[in-house]
């Protein structure tokens, strides 16, 4: 039991891809030990469910034999999500010590598993993976309330075929990923092999599996984590209450060091770092909440502050006494609250609930390639609408929040203006629709230039359709290349005036312009057939030399290229400098 009192619970977090079953699968280790309801056997506080040794050894031990269990506990945090993970920060990265993946193993890889493998390798915070929905694999005989190691031997050698072709597919996947995985029963050396324990949250399969990893994992690779000191008391704020019957309340994980009622704390604030008094220490019994003098760490607790400050969630809870001054704890908030953000001069303006889903959607929008010109805590305001509103880049008008409401103010502000607003709490659709918008603004912003300026483009008079010879011209043409509209100069070969568009007609359709390859009807004004044109002839949009030249710089589309270099040909005959 030595070993038990040198070390706290290690901080459990679950993550993985919406609907495969982190839920239920955080439902079933808390069921797990609150089915017998004993006083003493579990305490679920606030945030967080805590497994206590004598549940901890109980339920590996009815599982697997000679398990020693040297850590005084689990502590799961009860939000489960890889955003959820990102909030929940310490000083020294993660707040959590270890992760369940849960990947559900019919599946297999989906684009939040991939971002949870993402956000995971960022914190360098180890894992195991829950692979998920076993009862869903073919030719399962059914079995509930087991462990894995005992669920397989009922199994028939079909359904362990179909599971290991599964398992295998699913660790060919983790692989792409730099992820080295096996079934936790088959891996000889769990430093350099990453645990898959096959589990039926729904049928409760594979929970005892995941205790014992878990705990065999934390006691041998994680001891100095989770080494108990007092030298410094720390927690991190999940969540910020304002109850009016007795004021602002802190729903925190404490993950070093003990809380006493009457501490002086320091936390971070929307106006920055302030300090305040532990009023109260709140846990939740079997009876429900009740008040605690003290609690040691790991836990989960509802602290009750003398002051109405507006205390940030995701940020960190340091107390002041002659271990850690004001002055360097307020230093500590300051630099832990610095965005850890990369900047650019043009990009999307980023808005987000706490520091850590800010990093985090900052991250995957830097992996999808989309420039972030700014990254802040908070709702959307009518100030956010129109600091976007007066940018002049178009493509930087937008603005993404995440688990934030837009503001009414804002909301008329938006109405008014030429910018896009995408809200969310799923951060791979907020990066989707993020990436539809920035290519539809893309496409009507070149629509725009090329119905503004001339593009280079040829065309050929088509002998067989001449309908007029002068007053206008009507002939048919075909566009060979680039863009013609009404509006357009054209010139021939050697660079002479041959008439300007007056319309184009697509049948019975009247067009402003026409993209090559087509052909359309075309009335030519300014010139007469056979004298000024001819049937056959191909003739060309005339261009500007200061468009030529900005369209150099440009990556257009290679036969518009082709035609401008011929249109440059064309000009040089009679300046040969034109177009440097």
């Amino acid at each position: 039991m030595e070993a038990i009192k040198s070390l706290r619970e290690p901080i459990v977090c679950v993550l993985g891809h919406v609907d495969h079953g982190k839920t239920t699968l955080l439902d079933d280790i808390r069921g797990t030990s609150i089915a017998e309801k004993e006083a003493g056997r579990i305490t679920q506080k606030i945030g967080a469910t805590e497994i206590s040794y004598n549940i901890l050894e109980r339920e590996i031990k009815t599982a697997f034999k000679n398990i020693p269990i040297k850590i005084p506990g689990l502590l799961f945090i009860d939000t489960p999500g890889h955003v959820a993970f990102s909030n929940m920060r310490s000083l020294g990265g993660a707040l959590a010590d270890i992760a369940i993946l849960v990947i559900d193993v019919n599946e297999g890889l989906k684009p939040q598993t991939i971002e949870s493998i993402d956000i995971l390798k960022k914190f360098k915070t180890p894992f195991i993976i829950a692979a998920n929905k076993i009862d869903a694999v073919p030719y399962f005989v059914n079995t509930s309330n087991t462990s894995f190691a005992n669920a397989i031997k009922m199994q028939r050698r079909e359904y362990i075929e179909e599971l290991d072709n599964r398992i295998y597919k699913l660790i060919s996947d983790l692989y792409t990923y730099g992820i080295n995985a096996d079934r936790y029963d088959r891996i000889s050396d769990f430093s350099k092999t990453f645990a898959i324990v096959p589990v039926s949250a729904k049928l409760k399969i594979g929970i005892a599996d995941i205790l014992m990893v878990l705990s065999g994992l934390a006691q041998k690779f994680l001891e100095n984590e989770i080494r108990l000191t007092y030298e410094k008391t720390l927690g991190t704020v999940i969540e910020v209450k304002i109850e009016e019957s007795i004021g602002i309340t802190l729903d925190t994980i404490l993950y070093q060091g003990m809380l006493k009622r009457g501490d002086t704390i320091a936390v971070n604030t929307s106006n920055g770092p302030a300090r305040t008094r532990v009023k109260a220490i709140l846990v939740n019994s079997n009876r429900g909440l009740k008040e605690s003098e003290k609690v040691v760490a790991a836990a989960g607790i509802r602290v009750l502050i003398t002051d109405k400050i507006p205390v940030i969630a995701g940020t960190s809870m340091i107390k002041i006494d002659e271990n850690t001054s004001e002055d360097e704890a307020f230093k500590t908030i300051i630099n832990e609250s610095k965005p850890n953000i990369k900047i650019s001069e043009h990009g999307v303006t980023v808005k987000a609930e706490a520091l850590g889903s800010l990093e985090a959607i900052a991250y995957e929008l830097e992996q999808a390639s989309i420039n972030i010109r700014s990254a802040e805590i908070g709702d959307i305001t009518k100030h956010d609408v129109t600091d976007v509103s007066t940018l002049n880049d178009p493509l930087d008008r937008i603005i993404i929040g995440f688990n934030v409401s837009v503001l009414d103010d804002a909301v008329q502000e938006a109405a008014s203006s030429d910018i896009g607003i995408i809200t969310g709490n799923v951060i791979y659709s907020l990066v989707d629709d993020a990436q539809k918008w920035l290519a539809k603004r893309k496409h009507d912003l070149e629509e725009q230039r090329k119905s503004n300026i001339p593009v280079p483009s040829k065309i050929v008079i088509m002998p067989e359709y001449i309908f007029r010879a002068a007053k206008p011209v009507i002939v048919g043409i075909k566009v060979l290349s680039g863009r013609v509209k009404v509006g357009d100069t054209l010139i021939d070969d050697n660079n002479k005036y041959a008439g300007t568009i007056k319309s184009l007609r697509d049948g019975d359709v009247s067009r402003q312009f026409v993209d090559a390859p087509a052909e359309v009807s075309c009335a030519i004004d300014g010139v007469v057939l056979n004298r000024h044109i001819f049937p056959g002839e191909t003739l060309y949009v005339d261009i500007p030399e200061n468009v030529a030249k900005q369209l150099r710089s440009e990556k257009l589309d290679d036969n518009i290229m082709k035609t401008l270099d011929e249109i440059t040909k064309i000009k040089r005959k009679i300046n040969q400098f034109w177009g440097f």
